[in-house]
């Protein structure tokens, strides 16, 4: 006998079937890409062109951490909210919300003349970083077969490093050509432009009916392994956010590299992430392996924040380090959410997703505000130090999971 509860499964049967045919596939994948680099485009647009904001609004290397701290913070504290949202409202309305969301704070953003205004407008644009992982995974889970969730999860998850690889090359080059204001603001046109896309490509949401049943709980063991998959998350993000925020502004202070060879930092980093976070999450969908990398993953992002302390006296090694970091430290992000899909409890993908979430957002709050009072008092080497311990410590929390997923291998094999 069936509860009132419907499940991330039955949204999908609803309609017919588990997934749609190919095409239409593509294009939801392609859209979830979008939604994603959208969500996170002020973070990698404001270090991008951190050494431009840094001249023209005259903001200190701390006022510009501040601007992740504010943005994150806020998509932090609404993901619980954003995550039971997105579980009752559908991720169609969700995604469209998220994508006019991300115009109209690009455009403050665009338009911003100071510290207060800049901040209101970043902080305006942790909205949708609350609700994309939701949404995202939701709509994964009720439109993509089992066997291409990982594979989806991964290009889904690069779309962030698409938008890496936008702010740190097309969008640059274009900030040099027309300005940074309207760099920014073309950027949210795009956004406007994916909200219509999404409009007319994603099926419609069905109402979900939400009621208390024992089976829509998680078990114990699932909520232990958000739990954990949460802390790796907040300090993975305190270190990719450092890194993302601060990169371009090392490579231009510190290294001698022009504003638009530092911002092309980023764009490598994003092309690296995009790689990693593709070919990590397809390992990562394949039953015993998903458990064993998120540890293996923060344990390379350790020797990559090492590269970077090393480029100090050794300029040629922060490109090695952007490659690193996009493909350890940045696909292990990826990888937690192929996890969050697997075991996320029936009917709670949003909550489940947005718990892991709220962790990461977390980490990249703190992270770049500590990093920049650490360099501004000490010097870019003890700051990527701090970067390299953060990783270290995902890398411990991850551990059990693995020695865990190790265990039921071998068992399985016996």
């Amino acid at each position: 006998m069936r509860t009132g509860k419907r499940t991330d499964s039955d949204i999908s049967s609803s309609g017919g079937g588990t997934a749609r045919p190919s095409a239409s596939g593509t294009a939801i994948t392609a859209l979830l890409t979008a939604a994603m680099a959208l969500s996170m485009m002020q973070l990698f647009l404001i270090g991008a062109f951190g050494p431009r904001l840094v001249h023209e609004l005259g903001l200190s290397r701390t006022e510009l951490g501040l601007t992740t701290t504010v943005g994150f913070g806020i998509a932090a504290l609404l993901s619980p909210v954003a995550g039971r949202l997105v579980d009752r409202a559908g991720p169609r309305r969700c995604l469209v919300a998220l994508f006019l969301l991300v115009a109209v704070s690009l455009a403050l953003i665009g338009a911003a003349s100071g510290t207060a205004a800049l901040l209101a407008a970043v902080g305006l644009g942790g909205l949708p970083q609350a609700l994309a992982n939701p949404a995202t995974n939701k709509l994964i889970l009720a439109r993509v077969p089992p066997e291409r969730r990982g594979g989806v999860t991964g290009w889904k998850q690069s779309g962030v490093q698409f938008g890496a690889f936008a702010a740190g090359l097309p969008l640059s080059v274009l900030a040099t050509a027309i300005g940074w204001r309207e760099a920014v603001w073309t950027a949210a046109c795009l956004a406007a432009v994916a909200a219509a896309w999404g409009m007319g490509v994603l099926p419609p949401d069905r109402a979900a009916l939400i009621t208390v049943s024992d089976a829509g709980r998680p078990a114990v063991w699932r909520r232990a392994v958000m739990v954990r998959l949460a802390l790796h998350s907040l300090l993975l993000g305190c270190g990719i956010a450092s890194v993302n925020t601060y990169l371009a502004l090392f490579g231009s202070q510190r290294l001698g590299l022009s504003p638009t060879v530092a911002a092309v930092l980023v764009a490598v980093l994003g092309v690296a992430g995009i790689g990693g976070r593709v070919v990590w999450s397809r390992t990562a969908g394949r039953p015993g392996r998903g458990e064993a990398l998120p540890a293996l993953l923060a344990s390379g992002a350790v020797g990559a924040a090492l590269t970077l302390c090393a480029a100090v006296r050794v300029p040629v090694l922060v490109w090695v380090a952007a490659v690193a970091v996009g493909s350890f430290a940045v696909a292990a992000n990826a990888v937690s959410m192929v996890l969050v899909i697997r075991q996320a409890a029936p009917g709670r993908a949003g909550r489940d997703s947005a718990l892991v979430s709220a962790g990461f957002f977390a980490g990249f709050a703190v992270g770049p505000p500590l990093f920049g009072v650490l360099v501004s008092a000490a010097g870019y080497g003890p700051g990527w130090l701090l970067v390299a311990a953060e990783f270290a410590g995902a890398a411990a929390v991850a551990l059990p999971m693995a020695l865990r997923g190790a265990r039921v291998a071998e068992r399985s094999r016996t």
